[in-house]
């Protein structure tokens, strides 16, 4: 039975920002079906306001994929900020998510503000990513600090292309506040639903969240870990392969 994939990016992330990932994971999965979505104030959705809860973020994508006509249980992967609506989503509805993979996010529950978004990166993020109004430099940017394995020539393509995302559907600020909020409020269950296979994956070497905090959410939920030994933030555009791979070798032929 062909699954259907639900991958959700982060802060004011959309759906354009998972590259070449899609495509890597349908051919890993060639039965299958893949299906980007944007949350409420990004992509193609930037003109709606942003939940300030994590909840009103699972009711949005809920009624997002009810209007395209897809219909539960969802295999599902999230990265940062979409972990957290997962998260979210698994709790509330455990019947509607087959399986999720988790990556490179964090909660407070098990975690200090401080591995959660390393001190080292705070200057840049004011600095180039909040204040400054030159897109390209912004894009530049949140690269630098998360991604490692791709090259030169390949980021600079990436932060051309974004800023262009950024142009042509711009997040405002109030809804990356309003995201940033519904972030900070969010409080993870004490548990997730043993119903629900979910794996956490993560970049060893990522630069903008310490890896320690994947390691205590697989700890504190008791969930299998997989580690790209190199692999910063964005750990589908550092190593989308070896993610798509971990995918299929933990989930394999079953529906």
């Amino acid at each position: 039975m062909a699954r259907t994939w639900v991958l959700l990016r982060g802060l004011v992330r959309e759906q354009r920002h998972w590259q070449e990932f899609p495509a890597q994971l349908g051919q890993r999965f060639p039965g299958d079906r893949v299906v980007t979505l944007d949350l409420p104030g990004n992509g193609s959705l930037y003109r709606k306001a942003s939940p300030t809860r994590i909840e009103g973020m699972v009711a949005a994508l809920r009624s997002e994929l009810s209007d395209k006509g897809l219909r539960p249980p969802f295999h599902v992967v999230a990265l940062s900020l979409g972990a957290m609506t997962a998260i979210s989503w698994i709790s509330d509805y455990p019947g509607e998510v087959a399986a999720a993979a988790l990556l490179n996010s964090s909660v407070a529950r098990f975690s200090p503000f401080w591995q959660r978004l390393r001190p080292g990166n705070y200057r840049s993020i004011l600095m180039d990513g909040l204040l400054t109004r030159d897109l390209l430099r912004k894009e530049r940017a949140i690269l630098s600090m998360s991604t490692n394995l791709i090259s030169a020539e390949r980021r600079e393509a990436v932060a051309q292309a974004w800023a262009g995302y950024a142009r042509e559907q711009p997040v405002s600020r109030i809804n990356a506040l309003r995201q940033l909020l519904a972030a900070a409020r969010f409080t993870a269950p004490v548990g997730l639903p043993s119903a629900v296979p979910v794996l956490i994956m993560n970049g060893g070497g990522d630069r903008m969240v310490n890896p320690s905090c994947s390691l205590a959410m697989a700890r504190g939920w008791g969930l299998p870990l997989r580690v790209h030994p190199d692999a910063g933030h964005d750990l589908t555009l550092d190593a989308g392969e070896w993610a798509a791979s971990a995918l299929y070798d933990w989930v394999g032929d079953s529906p």
